[in-house]
């Protein structure tokens, strides 16, 4: 649960247009700091997607921070350019989100360090607890956080695009609200949505593969696909093969 300092006014996040003929899409589910797990994943999407032809496109479906042991490795390699021969697009979670929100101001340090950031500032170093003993201003704890966490990283987080769609199928981090058209869906509902959005699957009118609610093994249900298998926990990463109609799944 997120408790905000005070609203932040954010510009609605970039959603993608894609065409998805003749082209090979695998989705990833979340990652939380799961770098070893990422790579393991990669590699076999790399030996999987060697029987097809045309476009290959890796689209990652968000929360590739917190919780896990090596989030600044995970951003530092979503930085780098894909695997040979593939496309990717990195979605944003509400995880990033949350990390942002905190940097901005918006959302104080103990509600996100409570929800797995403090994984994420061991990740770069960091430890809140020293820096405490070390200032007794928490603005200055704060400052020194913002000062440690590379420019880089932050501008990654800002720039993620919310959502990819195709005719026939929607990539996103939590879901979609049900009835409502995809341009006018609200960004706290594709990063936050959950019963809303599995209650009505009836009303979808594409499928709609997400990540952000955990699972022990996907199942389509309705026109929906969950394939976040908390990684953090299960040392299991999850992606979706999307080719010819077909889905396949590929654990790390």
């Amino acid at each position: 649960m997120t408790f905000f300092q005070r609203k932040p006014r954010i510009a609605q996040r970039v959603r993608l247009d894609i065409d998805m003929q003749d082209t090979v899409v695998y989705a990833v589910g979340d990652v939380h700091g799961c770098y070893k797990e990422l790579r393991s994943l990669e590699q076999k999407i790399l030996l999987d997607s060697l029987r097809f032809q045309g476009r290959k496109i890796i689209i990652m479906l968000g929360d590739y921070i917190d919780r896990g042991l090596q989030s600044a490795r995970v951003l530092d390699h979503l930085l780098a350019p894909p695997p040979k021969g593939f496309q990717r697009i990195c979605l944003a979670g509400n995880h990033e989100v949350a990390m942002l929100n905190y940097l901005d101001g918006h959302l104080s340090r103990e509600s996100w360090l409570a929800t797995g950031g403090l994984q994420t500032l061991f990740s770069y170093g960091i430890d809140p607890a020293r820096l405490a003993r070390l200032y007794e201003n928490s603005a200055r704890i704060d400052q020194r956080i913002r000062e440690v966490i590379p420019a880089d990283h932050v501008s990654f987080l800002r720039g993620l695009p919310i959502m990819v769609r195709s005719r026939k199928f929607v990539f996103v981090h939590a879901g979609i609200r049900p009835g409502v058209d995809l341009a006018a869906q609200a960004d706290q509902d594709l990063l936050h949505i959950r019963s809303d959005f599995f209650e009505a699957t009836h009303l979808l009118d594409r499928w709609v593969v997400h990540g952000h609610t955990p699972v022990d093994i996907p199942r389509l249900e309705g026109r929906r696909l969950g394939i976040d298998t908390a990684a953090f926990q299960s040392g299991r990463l999850t992606a979706v093969r999307i080719a010819d109609k077909q889905g396949r799944l590929i654990f790390s």
